[in-house]
């Protein structure tokens, strides 16, 4: 009766009550036959983070299909836009999907948009990031251990500098649930240990703002002034590495990231970032896919999810909760490499070859 409760749901903002449960008889809907494709709808949240279309969209789709070859994908992008996101749930809900994964632009803004859903009966999986409102399930990565991780990283590479030194602190978007607890993870670090010159939200994750906030930052502290930046993913990394080489600063400070980006690993064989967090995408999304192919066919997602995490109306869902690796020049091979991420042909560019071979990438 799932798809028949959905139609009803979906039918009653046109029409009575009693016409929309008319039209989930015996003859209406998936329920009638049965052999109708399973569709999932996969709502991604923008194209400037490198992993969402290069990596997590194709892994996704080829683990849906591996375990459903029925399945049907359908795909969109928000491209850092709420209200274009909202407008693509809105569309999938109407489409009578059977699941939605969704990477919410906001979390908070999209929870109108999730009860929409869970109204319709279209259970709704958070991918990566926590989204408001009842969703059925979750997968992601500890987002407090990799803002310790790179807090824990910076001070390593920072030395003798800690003590007397001050950095710059460029989180990410505070409306994404992960930016707040990578930002908590970091200051639980760092906080006491080495003072904080200057600190920012980056709206949307946006590399440009990045620049222009380390410019700022430059510009107050001093360009002698800066001895390690906090840079909450590779994006923003690479913003505030832009704006540091332009303002003359040498040598470069550490720089940390996030998410492995391919031209985040060269900048750290180059040695303009100091480190990356890999969150391995192929666990994520076999596990996403799982939740997502359970939920499409109305079963129980605790098999394939033995964690759980409580979301803002007060619930535990079921959850598949990963560990974050750090990636620095040293274990580059022994983690990315090895795990087929990149070749070392990838990673290694003819301008960076004599930096490859140092770091025994060959």
């Amino acid at each position: 009766m799932k798809a028949c409760t959905r139609e009803a749901a979906l039918a009653m903002s046109a029409v009575s009550t009693a016409v929309a449960l008319a039209a989930c008889g015996p003859e209406a809907g998936k329920d009638s036959g049965g052999d109708e494709a399973p569709r999932i709808g996969l709502l991604l949240p923008d194209a400037t983070t490198a992993r969402w279309e290069g990596q997590d969209r194709p892994l996704l789709e080829r683990k849906i299909d591996e375990l459903c070859a029925d399945c049907v994908v359908e795909h969109t992008n928000a491209k850092g836009d709420v209200a274009v996101q909202q407008e693509q749930m809105n569309s999938m809900i109407a489409k009578g999907v059977d699941a939605i994964v969704l990477v919410a632009v906001d979390a908070r803004s999209l929870g109108a948009a999730v009860r929409k859903a869970d109204e319709a009966d279209i259970p709704v999986i958070a991918y990566d990031r926590l989204a408001e409102g009842p969703i059925a399930g979750y997968v992601s990565f500890d987002g407090e251990e990799v803002g310790k991780l790179q807090g824990r990283s910076l001070l390593k590479a920072m030395g003798d500098t800690v003590s007397d030194g001050q950095i710059v602190m460029m989180n990410g978007d505070p409306s994404d649930p992960n930016a707040v607890s990578f930002k908590k993870g970091a200051l639980s670090v760092l906080e006491g240990r080495v003072r904080i010159g200057k600190e920012y939200d980056t709206l949307q994750w946006r590399t440009e703002t990045a620049n222009m906030n380390m410019s700022g930052a430059i510009s107050a502290l001093g360009v002698g002034n800066i001895n390690g930046v906090y840079a909450a993913n590779d994006g923003l990394a690479a913003g505030s590495i832009t704006a540091l080489k332009a303002n003359k600063v040498d040598p470069l400070p550490p720089v940390t990231g996030q998410d492995a980006e391919l031209a985040a690993v060269r900048r750290i064989v180059d040695g303009d970032q100091y480190m990356t967090v890999y969150k391995p995408f192929g666990p994520e999304a076999s596990a996403g896919a799982a939740l997502a192919v359970a939920a499409a066919r109305g079963e129980t997602l605790t098999p394939v999810a033995p964690d759980k995490v409580r979301t803002s109306t007060g619930e535990e869902v079921p959850a598949v909760m990963l560990a974050p690796v750090s990636v620095t020049v040293d274990n580059i091979k022994d983690t990315l490499v090895k795990d087929g991420v990149y070749t070392i042909r990838q990673i290694c560019t003819p301008r960076l070859a004599t930096a490859c071979n140092e770091a025994g990438l060959t």
